[in-house]
């Protein structure tokens, strides 16, 4: 096997050592699913993407994703990462949009330049609404009372590529207590629920911020997350169909990983279009490491 170029990165980050982390393997297409599975799981990040070519193919570059259990059609902290990487390392110079074909799809990523770094946002697919299951239900999953849910709102399966089943609590002390139980959890996704937990709250841990999130993924091998951005797409289809903030329409700062040290924001924008709701979801990237494998 030939010698790789990887890249590690961290996103959704607003400082080094923070947000959630990603590796990214450089001209990967000799690699086989079984090649590639095995390397993620050795890195044991969330997710770890493998660019297939230094060149396009209709505009995009080719792009896999796995978590350390199995392969992911769509994630989005590691559509930003791998987005930032062919920027900086392939393209080699500043250029406004880079588009990825991931298997849900063509994603795009735009660069925005702020005065502290620039701010990566992807345009995800429209949202998909599935089943509402009961506060009951996925209390007993995570380990909490009915009475922490939000009953005004819904727990509402949501997919933009991936399915999560967005949880409504009441405050920071719920979703600070809120733990797998690993045999109700079976039961969950035995029943046919999506495995991918994404439950938030109006309190946050620092007041700039707009809503805290906790995401959970055991059985794609992680535990918890820190930062998810495919989740957090769903939730913000979800804030607007459901009008969160009384609005059809949103701008908003979401932190997440505060519990597991891996502190990240996320910024949140979508919009009910006559029915339509474009999502999109942004934030920083930090370069930590460039390294060859083996």
């Amino acid at each position: 096997m030939k010698t790789l170029t990887f890249y590690i990165v961290d996103v959704f980050a607003e400082t080094r050592y923070a947000g959630n982390q990603l590796a990214v393997f450089r001209d990967a297409q000799a690699l086989s699913d079984e090649q590639m599975q095995t390397f993620a799981r050795e890195t044991n990040f969330s997710e770890t993407t493998f660019i297939l070519s230094d060149a396009q193919r209709d505009g995009g570059y080719d792009v896999r994703i796995f978590t350390p259990a199995a392969e992911v059609p769509f994630a989005g902290h590691p559509t930003l990462g791998t987005a930032y990487v062919i920027r900086e390392e392939i393209i080699g110079k500043p250029v406004d949009q880079v588009d990825l074909n991931l298997k849900v799809g063509r994603i795009p990523v735009t660069f925005k330049q702020h005065s502290n770094g620039d701010i990566l946002w992807m345009k995800q697919n429209p949202p998909q609404f599935g089943p509402v299951s009961e506060p009951a239900e996925i209390a007993d999953v995570l380990r909490l009372n009915e009475a922490d849910i939000d009953a005004r709102f819904p727990v509402q399966e949501v997919s933009t590529g991936i399915s999560f089943v967005i949880v409504p609590l009441k405050n920071l002390d719920a979703l600070k207590r809120a733990r797998v139980d690993h045999d109700k959890y079976a039961t969950w996704i035995d029943s046919g629920r999506p495995g991918a937990v994404l439950a938030f709250c109006p309190e946050t841990y620092s007041d700039e911020n707009d809503l805290n999130v906790r995401v959970f993924v055991p059985c794609y091998g992680v535990e918890e997350d820190p930062a998810t951005g495919s989740g957090n797409g769903c939730l913000a289809a979800y804030l607007v169909k459901n009008r969160y903030f009384a609005s059809d329409r949103i701008d908003i700062r979401v932190e997440q990983g505060y519990e597991i040290d891996r502190p990240s924001l996320l910024r949140l924008q979508a919009e009910d279009r006559e029915g339509i709701i474009d999502v999109n979801v942004g934030g920083r990237v930090v370069k930590v490491a460039k390294g060859q494998w083996p």
